[in-house]
Parts: structure tokens; C-alpha cells; sequence
């Protein structure tokens, strides 16, 4: 099974590139120059590229100001969801020494190195506090806020909130799409995004909790049978 290195530093910063390694040995020749890939299927938490994929990263609610990483951190990236670093060294890219941050996403087998200097721009943070995920739970409990706007215009605003890493974010989707016993079921697309940001908040809660994603899933889960 292959790995795939996805990195943040080519002669453009806001440019990335994709290399397949295998055994964590980059295979050698010139990679292409493509956009950070949104990573494996929406089962495993992914979300789809679309229209309006490749836009900016927002910053999250959860990162206010430059953060300090350091080996063993767990964070999180906007487009692939909870990582752990695991180590920060100064490599040579085109010609240039940077320092980056090779984050480390076990479920997908991928790394993404990010230049230390990027990292807030790039969207990289920390976990969110405990007070923040609080506050992204309370949300779950508020009204759905569905637009009165075609599926496909929606469903890129949820995509958008999900890629963001904003856990408050994140639980506006999970509110404004949970059906409860009795309410119309969800169309197939509905589902997909809906798990997609249940995954993304469980991945979190787990680290915070000390636990594993499938107990966390169920503790939210759980949670939301509970708001009427």
C-alpha cells in the first residue's frame, strides 16, 4: 500500500505538491504541481473538491494569533482534519532551506509538510480547547439555519465550513443537517457531508477526551439524540 506525502512547499507558497512515496521513501522524479489533495473517500471524513475548493483557507475560530508546535503535538489542518506532527526540521526545497512541519495523518497514510512560517496561513492550529469544543456543542443544540438556496449552492458552503478546521464551523453543519426520529431522512448527499463533519468533530473530541474516534462518534452521537 502506498503513502502519499503531501506538501505545502514547492517554488510557491501558495502552491502545493502531491508526492506518492512508498515505505516513507519519495520516489524520485519531478511531481506535479496541483492543489493539496482533499484526501481519501467522504467514509474516512473527507470531503469532496468542488466548486470553491481551491479558495483560501479562512482562519479558525480555534487558532487567534501565532502558535508554537512541537514534536508529538496533535493539530489540526483545514482539509485533512487531525494530524500529529511528527518532527520539525529544516530541509532544502528548490534551493531554499526551510523549516518545516511534517504533520502526520494516520488513518489516510499521508504527510504534509509545512513551512514554519506558513503554518498560521496556511490554516495549521493547535487542538481546540476544551471551552472551544464546548462552545461547538453548544452550538449543536441551536436551530438549523437551512438557506432557502438550491442543494448544490448549500452543499458548497457546507464543504467550505467543513475544509475550514473550524470546529464552530464544523458543528453549524452537523446542526443544520441532523434529522431526529420523526423528521424527513436525509438525500444521500445530505449524509455524506453530514458524516463527514461528524467524523472531523469526533477526530477532535478523541484527542481531547483521550479516547478513540468511534467511541467519540458515539458519545456525540449520543449527545445529539438528547436535543428535541
Amino acid at each position: 500500500m502506498k503513502e502519499f506525502a503531501a506538501s505545502v512547499v514547492p517554488e510557491s507558497p501558495a502552491q502545493s505538491i502531491a508526492e506518492p512515496h512508498e515505505e516513507s521513501a519519495v520516489e524520485s522524479g519531478p511531481a506535479p504541481e496541483a492543489e493539496a489533495p482533499a484526501g481519501p473517500p467522504l467514509a474516512h471524513g473527507r470531503v469532496p473538491h468542488g466548486p470553491g475548493a481551491g479558495r483560501p483557507v479562512v482562519p479558525s475560530r480555534a487558532s487567534g494569533k501565532d502558535e508554537v508546535f512541537a514534536e508529538g503535538d496533535h493539530v489540526v489542518y483545514p482539509t485533512h482534519g487531525v494530524g500529529r506532527i511528527e518532527r520539525i526540521a529544516v530541509e532544502e526545497i528548490a534551493g531554499h532551506k526551510l523549516e518545516l512541519i511534517h504533520v502526520t495523518f494516520e488513518e489516510n497514510r499521508m504527510t504534509l509538510r509545512v513551512p514554519v512560517a506558513k503554518a498560521r496561513s496556511a490554516g495549521l492550529r493547535k487542538l481546540a480547547s476544551r471551552k472551544l469544543f464546548d462552545e461547538a456543542l453548544a452550538v449543536l443544540k441551536g436551530r438549523a439555519r437551512v438557506k432557502r438556496t438550491m442543494w448544490s449552492r448549500r452543499a458548497q458552503e457546507y464543504e467550505a465550513k467543513i475544509n475550514s478546521g473550524d470546529p464552530l464551523a464544523i458543528a453549524e453543519v452537523v446542526r443544520d443537517l441532523h434529522r431526529n426520529a420523526g423528521q424527513p431522512d436525509q438525500s444521500f448527499s445530505e449524509r455524506q457531508i453530514y458524516e463527514a463533519a461528524m467524523d472531523r468533530l469526533a477526530a477532535e473530541l478523541a484527542v481531547l477526551d483521550a479516547t478513540d474516534k468511534a467511541t467519540a462518534a458515539t458519545k456525540l452521537a449520543e449527545y445529539l439524540k438528547t436535543i428535541s
